[in-house]
């Protein structure tokens, strides 16, 4: 399903859109999403997006649609999506080629909108002063109305009103879509395929904060390193390397270089009965992801390898308020040999570098996670 959330700032596009992604199983996005990812790319279009932007002037909409017509040909997007801020003028609408079936408008007086988006929203944008919403209003009113009257005469579009609570509006758009919810459930869809996001990388990359990352999307996870750590304080043992090593070595020699996988399966059977993607904090050897593939055979396991620069890494190791020792050559050299993690983060399904802001990371983040909940 292809679906067009259209109305002016403050109309409540992004809320109805997160709920129906949840809801539809098809991703949500925005063009300023789109731009603001292709802008960070280090190539001539990145480029051009980027200097754009930084001017303040609008894409040409020849650019525009050839970018957004591009972006959405990727596979996790061919079950459908949901996009908001396209197509803003009618000459994009007509030549936008990926057949939308319905374009939801959602109308609120203007009054309405600048209440919401200046005395309601306590998390107002600095740009969000009335003049300058008013100025966005009025760019509404001239370039995208006429979109909505050749949608209206496609038979594509759905009018509702914006005013009344997010429930209700929401109700509305499924109905208008042939859908209802039941216990809080889509009738006709089912999730098929379960998924595994295993993620590796040295110590420092950001493990961690990906993990959190995960889990604000709703996504359950099981950390690997927890065994260790737990072993470590029942036994009142320090988080130093000699320590953490020993104990490592004492488990693999019992259960073989597949042992963090092995002591963990029970609790991956239990999450996969309960959800349809989770998150497995630190995995490392290659024999733990090949023993994952032998007792999960109709899972499918992705590895999300997270790189960094190593005095980043190590700086990051240093500030943690545990296992803040457990940096440096010594410990990167036996995570890469000694438990053999090079091979997951060569033969990893994605790789992101986390250098730069936590925004930056959870944005890449964002495209690994939509790519992977949302491909068949």
């Amino acid at each position: 399903m292809k679906l067009v959330l259209i109305g002016i700032q403050g109309s409540g596009k992004s809320t109805q859109g997160n709920l129906l992604s949840k809801q539809l199983s098809i991703p949500y996005l925005s063009t300023g999403h789109i731009f603001r990812q292709l802008a960070k790319e280090k190539t001539k279009l990145g480029h051009y997006i980027k200097v754009v932007m930084n001017t303040g002037l609008l894409i040409p909409d020849e650019k525009t649609i050839e970018i957004v017509n591009s972006y959405l040909s990727r596979s996790e997007y061919k079950r459908g999506y949901i996009l908001d801020g396209f197509p803003r003028t009618i000459n994009q609408a007509k030549k936008f080629v990926n057949n939308v079936d319905k374009v939801i408008y959602l109308e609120i007086p203007d009054k309405e909108a600048i209440y919401r988006l200046v005395y309601r929203n306590s998390e107002a944008r600095e740009d969000e002063t009335i003049p300058a919403i008013k100025k966005r209003i009025e760019s509404f009113k001239k370039f995208t109305l006429p979109v909505l009257e050749f949608y209206r005469k496609e038979k594509k579009l759905v009018e509702l009103d914006g005013t009344q609570t997010i429930d209700i509006v929401n109700q509305e758009i499924l109905k208008s879509l042939g859908k209802q919810l039941v216990k809080n459930k889509i009738e006709n869809w089912a999730v098929k395929n379960k998924r595994i996001i295993a993620i590796v990388g040295l110590p420092g990359v950001g493990k961690t904060d990906a993990t959190d990352f995960f889990k604000k999307q709703g996504v359950p996870s099981i950390s690997f390193g927890e065994v260790i750590n737990e072993y470590i304080e029942k036994n009142h043992l320090p988080h130093i390397e000699k320590t953490h090593k020993k104990v490592r070595l004492e488990l693999r020699q019992k259960q073989g270089m597949a042992a963090m996988a092995v002591l963990n399966e029970d609790k991956i059977k239990k999450a996969l009965k309960q959800n349809t993607v989770i998150v497995i904090d630190g995995l490392r050897s290659w024999q733990e992801y090949v023993y994952l593939k032998k007792v999960f055979p109709k899972v499918k396991i992705y590895l999300l390898a997270i790189y960094a620069d190593k005095h980043l890494r190590w700086v990051r190791s240093i500030k943690r308020s545990k296992r803040n020792k457990l940096y440096g050559e010594e410990r990167d050299l036996n995570e890469l040999i000694g438990i053999n993690m090079a091979p997951t983060i060569a033969y990893a399904d994605f790789l992101i570098k986390n250098n730069f802001s936590l925004e930056d990371f959870h944005d890449k983040l964002e495209e690994v996670y939509r790519t992977i909940y949302y491909t068949e």
